[in-house]
């Protein structure tokens, strides 16, 4: 399964998925991603850190 927001491989039976109230499914592969994707709204292909660029 892909990060929604590093766009990294994460292993089977790791990471959590977030639906929105839209309908949209979100998976994260660590806390890490999750925080920087809902909480801080940054975006995946603008940080250096990430496999989303």
């Amino acid at each position: 399964m892909k990060c929604s927001f590093c766009n990294g491989e994460s292993t089977r039976g790791t990471g959590k998925y977030f639906v929105r109230k839209s309908g949209k499914v979100l998976f994260f592969c660590s806390t890490k991603c999750e925080r920087n994707m809902l909480k801080l709204g940054r975006v995946g292909r603008e940080q250096k850190w990430t496999e989303a660029q």
